[in-house]
């Protein structure tokens, strides 16, 4: 069997996929950064800018519902989820955080395209900045090469 471990010689070769891409407006600027990092790195891979569509959505909760419709129109090879979830005094930390990943993998699972979740569930904004370049990057390095191993694979 030859599905071993290839570390950095995973394909990443972006060219002629197609990624949509669902950013949360709450902590707006740290999703701004999410998004920038994600969208440089989907460019340097070889994805063209047109076969990227950008939306965004009021929070982390509604990033699901976004990624379903994107994944319903089959025009995508894989998507991105993008949020910034930051510990408060209250219970809703969790709930938005459970929640808003279990819907994120469900709508991969359901429809069957590779969603890279990039959303943040930090205990304060420090740790989210110190985050939030790395996991941009990482989401589009992700989104890439799920699309590629699910092409090999079907």
């Amino acid at each position: 069997m030859q599905d071993a471990d290839k570390g950095d010689s995973a394909e990443l070769d972006g060219r002629d996929l197609r990624i949509g891409i669902v950013q949360a407006r709450f902590n707006a600027a740290l999703t701004a950064k999410l998004a920038e990092s994600c969208l440089g790195e989907l460019k340097r891979l070889g994805v063209h800018e047109r076969h990227i569509r950008h939306v965004t959505v009021p929070g982390a909760l509604e990033v699901p519902l976004a990624l379903n419709a994107l994944a319903e129109s089959d025009d995508f090879d894989a998507l991105v989820a993008l949020g910034c979830i930051i510990r408060g005094e209250t219970y809703h930390f969790e709930l938005v955080a459970n929640e808003s990943g279990a819907g994120v993998t469900r709508v991969s699972l359901d429809h069957h395209v590779p969603i890279a979740n990039a959303i943040l569930t930090v205990e304060n904004e420090a740790q989210a900045w110190a985050r939030a370049e790395d996991k941009g990057r990482d989401a589009a390095r992700v989104a890439i090469e799920m699309a590629n191993l699910l092409e090999d694979l079907t």
